[in-house]
C-alpha cells in the first residue's frame, strides 16, 4: 500500500486567539475563548482510515481529553468528503499482524470517541459512508452540508459490520430504521438524513456547520462536567459493551478473508490500478 508522504510536526501554539496542532493526518485547531477542540480528519484524497490516520486520531483524541477542552467537533480538511471509510487495501488480502494492529487501533478510536467524557459533534461537511457514518454517529450532535451522502453501506459490498458498528446507529435510530438501514446498506441523502434523525441539522457551508457544532456543545458550558460525561455514558454503556475485542477481531478478520469477499476486492483493486 502506497501512502503519501506527510511530515509529522509537533505540536505549534501560534499568537491569537486559537492554537493549531497537526500529527500528520489530522489538523486540531483549539478556540481559547470557547475551549472548543476542531480535529480535523487530513489524509488525501478522501480520508480513507488507515493506520497512519487511525494513529492520529487516537492522539488527536488523548490530547482533548488530557487537555481538558470544553468540548470537540469532528470534521474534514477537504470540500467532498468527510470521511471514506476504512481504506479498502488493507482488508485486501490482510495478513494477520498488520491486521490486527489496523483493527486494535480502529477499535481504541471508537472507544475514545463514541465513550468520551467531553462532549462532541460533528460537522460533515461531505459524504460519509461506512466508517465515516459511524464516526459521525459516534458524537453527540452531527450537522451536515447539503447534497451528500451518509450511512452504513457494508452490506452493499458484501460486508457485515460488526456488532459495535451497528449498536452505535442503534443508539441514534429507533431499532427498526437502524435494521433497515444495516441490512438494505442505504445511503441517505442530507435531506432523508435529518428526516430520519441521522443528522440533527443541516448548514450551507462547513464554518457554518462548525458554528452550529460550537453552538451545541455550548448547552453544557454550565453542567458540571463530570456529572455530564457519566450521564452520557450511562445512556450509552449498553451500546459500548457490545464491543468484545478479541471475538470481534477474529470474527471480522474472517469474514473478510472469505473468497467472495476478497473476488469483490479484487476487482476493486483492478480498477484502481486503471486510474
Amino acid at each position: 500500500m502506497f501512502l503519501p508522504i506527510v511530515r509529522r510536526f509537533p505540536p505549534l501554539l501560534l499568537r491569537g486567539s486559537n492554537r493549531f496542532a497537526s500529527t500528520g493526518f489530522v489538523k486540531t485547531e483549539v478556540d481559547d475563548k470557547t475551549g472548543i477542540a476542531v480535529v480535523s480528519m487530513n489524509r488525501p484524497r478522501v480520508n480513507s482510515l488507515n493506520l497512519d490516520l487511525l494513529r492520529d486520531m487516537s492522539s488527536a483524541l488523548d490530547a482533548v481529553e488530557k487537555n481538558k477542552y470544553s468540548g470537540m467537533i469532528l470534521t474534514s480538511s477537504f470540500e467532498t468528503v468527510f470521511c471514506a471509510g476504512l481504506d479498502i487495501t488493507v482488508m485486501h488480502r490482510p495478513e494477520e499482524a498488520a491486521f490486527r494492529e489496523f483493527w486494535t487501533t480502529f477499535q481504541d478510536v471508537w472507544v475514545k470517541l463514541f465513550n468520551s467524557s467531553f462532549p462532541t459533534a460533528a460537522a460533515i461537511n461531505g459524504h460519509a459512508p461506512a466508517g465515516g457514518c459511524l464516526l459521525a454517529m459516534s458524537c453527540e450532535y452531527r450537522v451536515m452540508r447539503p447534497n451528500f451522502t451518509i450511512g452504513l453501506n457494508e452490506t452493499q459490498v458484501g460486508i457485515v459490520s460488526p456488532l459495535w458498528v451497528m449498536a452505535t446507529m442503534n443508539n441514534v435510530l429507533p431499532r427498526r430504521e437502524a435494521e433497515m438501514a444495516n441490512t438494505l446498506g442505504t445511503m441517505f441523502k442530507t435531506e432523508e438524513a435529518l428526516k430520519i434523525g441521522l443528522i440533527d441539522e443541516i448548514a450551507d457551508t462547513r464554518e457554518e456547520a462548525i458554528a452550529k457544532c460550537t453552538k451545541f456543545l455550548q448547552l453544557f458550558a454550565k453542567v458540571p462536567k463530570t456529572a455530564r460525561a457519566l450521564t452520557k455514558q450511562s445512556f450509552r454503556r449498553k451500546y459500548f459493551e457490545t464491543l468484545d475485542r478479541e471475538p470481534d477481531f477474529w470474527a471480522f478478520f474472517n469474514h473478510i478473508r472469505k473468497p467472495e469477499i476478497q473476488k469483490h476486492l479484487d476487482m476493486y483493486m483492478e480498477k484502481l490500478k486503471k486510474k
